[in-house]
């Protein structure tokens, strides 16, 4: 499922870049011209998007060869080599940029995240990405997560249930909104995660006198009040805290006990790692 997605991906993705063809390299490049080129780090950080590049030079050339230097996960700093490609003069310089794109955003996403969970170190809690993401790159995306330290969320309104705000006021309350899920649960033979977000601890009452649920969201609390609600709810629910958390109050979050912390910074505030594709 995932190679298909990520063939559709590649294949799009350079139909939008080539239109008709990568004119300037047809004008200026033989089409039997072969060279070679090497990717080069130009900033620290941590490295995603290597598995992805694997795939995707194949769809993009065949007969491109790919000499890799580095894995992912790999801390990597200005001047250090990720691989050497060589083949075509024309293949290589019609991928780079989405080559260099895949490279640059993953691995921004990625460090980022293990910034974040650099701050949880020695606590039980874990660091979650949202579905704040770029639409067509979300598979890319999380896994760069992954691959910094993180744990994804929910892939999308598929895999899990999740009752926010605007749900619980359309259905007409807390208990409606369980209620009604829980019966189409059952009615569609579905097994899925039932999480809800709490507003005030109010709610946090309200969820626990409901049930029916596996996780409470606790979304934009203070520190105080998630310390509050984690001792209300002693572990009978998963508990994750959401909103305004940054690289400066996420330990603090996390100290109260929550089970989870949600952070879409990093999948929608991104700062890409630099690197560049430079002939040899």
């Amino acid at each position: 499922m995932e190679n298909r997605i990520l063939e559709e991906f590649i294949i799009r993705s350079l139909e939008e870049d080539l239109g008709d063809g990568d004119h300037t390299s047809l004008a200026c490049i033989s089409p039997d011209a072969r060279g070679k080129a090497r990717l080069i780090i130009k900033e620290k950080g941590l490295l995603a998007g290597i598995r992805v590049i694997r795939e995707a030079y194949p769809l993009i050339d065949r007969d491109l060869q790919l000499e890799i230097m580095t894995g992912d996960g790999t801390s990597v700093n200005p001047g250090d080599i990720v691989f050497y490609v060589s083949g075509s003069q024309q293949s290589i310089l019609k991928s780079e940029r989405l080559i260099l794109n895949i490279l640059q955003r993953m691995s921004g996403i990625a460090t980022s995240t293990r910034e974040y969970a650099e701050k949880l170190k020695g606590l039980r809690t874990k660091i979650l990405d949202t579905r704040k993401t770029t639409p067509g790159m979300r598979f890319l995306e999380k896994e760069a997560v992954r691959i910094g330290g993180g744990v994804n969320h929910r892939m999308g309104l598929h895999d899990m249930i999740m009752i926010k705000d605007n749900h619980i006021d359309y259905s007409g309350g807390i208990e409606n909104a369980v209620r009604k899920t829980r019966d189409y649960l059952s009615k569609n033979n579905l097994n899925l995660s039932v999480e809800i977000e709490a507003r005030s601890l109010t709610d946090v009452r309200t969820i626990l006198a409901t049930g029916g649920v596996d996780r409470v969201m606790l979304d934009n609390f203070t520190i105080d009040d998630t310390r509050q609600a984690v001792e209300m709810i002693s572990g009978e629910l998963e508990t994750e805290s959401s909103g305004g958390i940054n690289l400066s109050n996420i330990r603090a979050y996390a100290e109260c006990g929550v089970d989870f912390v949600s952070v879409g910074a990093l999948t929608h505030h991104i700062r890409s790692l630099d690197m560049s594709l430079k002939s040899v």
